[in-house]
């Protein structure tokens, strides 16, 4: 994909200052470590700009990226990740339609064969009461886990498909693809586990993120990346339609978001 920093700042800028720049990333581009197209961190580099990525989104995942120009906000910002302070929440348009209106994902995950991120239990050990899914400690794998919880609210229900908002309280690699495939509900387009070749892209998308930012009055970065047209197309076309979906997934974060 042929881009220039001057460009990706001019499409895709949700917020900048002369410590960050947050952006509204396509998906199809690397944040960074891209060996075969270019990457974000590249383009910003060969237009002399020295970008650190705070956190990663997959490739094939589209919305918000941040990225630090000054080392100082990079340590305080990738802290909060690692702490697991930052408050995040994605949307994402799955098979199914029989989930409930709010669920949670308590699945811990490892890594299998060819570095492959799994649920760290076999399959059939997945279980679910009432709208919670998750493993018992007995039927865990006998190698590294890495507790990973999710929670979610189901926005619509359209033919079989749903539109998800979701809270990753923990934010492990794949967390949120692997959890759904795994309780029978792929992303729509991911290519680890939707084997249709229905959908030209991945509907997952990187929504809000809410961190501490200390050289802000008041001291809070506050994010927002709302989705384009193609993140929608498997539930509507129509730009009203999109925003009042959009509304309803912002009412049902609920006190996650507000407090």
């Amino acid at each position: 994909m042929d881009l220039d920093w001057q460009s990706v700042r001019e499409q895709y800028t949700v917020f900048a200052d002369d410590a960050v720049v947050a952006l509204n990333k396509p998906a199809g581009i690397s944040v960074t470590g891209e060996r075969h197209d270019t990457d974000l961190v590249e383009v910003a580099q060969a237009a002399g700009t020295q970008a650190y990525p705070v956190h990663r989104i997959d490739k094939v995942t589209s919305g918000l990226v941040l990225l630090a120009t000054d080392l100082a906000a990079h340590g305080q910002l990738t802290r909060q990740f690692t702490k697991q302070t930052v408050r995040k929440a994605y949307l994402a348009i799955v098979s199914g339609a029989d989930l409930p209106d709010r669920g949670e994902l308590d699945l811990p995950l490892s890594v299998g064969r060819k570095n492959r991120v799994r649920i760290a239990a076999p399959r059939e050990a997945i279980r679910r009461e009432d709208a919670r899914w998750f493993v018992e400690d007995a039927d865990l794998l006998p190698t590294k886990n890495y507790p990973s919880l999710t929670r979610f609210s189901t926005v619509t229900r359209r033919d079989d498909h749903a539109l998800l908002a979701l809270e990753p309280v923990t934010g492990r690699r794949h967390q949120i693809r692997v959890q759904l495939a795994w309780i029978g509900h792929p992303i729509l387009g991911d290519p680890l586990f939707d084997r249709t070749a229905t959908h030209p892209r991945t509907h997952l998308h990187s929504w809000k993120l809410r961190l501490d930012a200390d050289w802000l009055t008041p001291p809070v970065l506050d994010l927002e990346a709302t989705p384009d047209p193609a993140f929608w197309a498997p539930l509507t076309d129509d730009a009203g339609e999109c925003a009042e979906l959009l509304h309803t997934a912002t009412q049902q974060l609920g006190d996650f978001w507000t407090s």
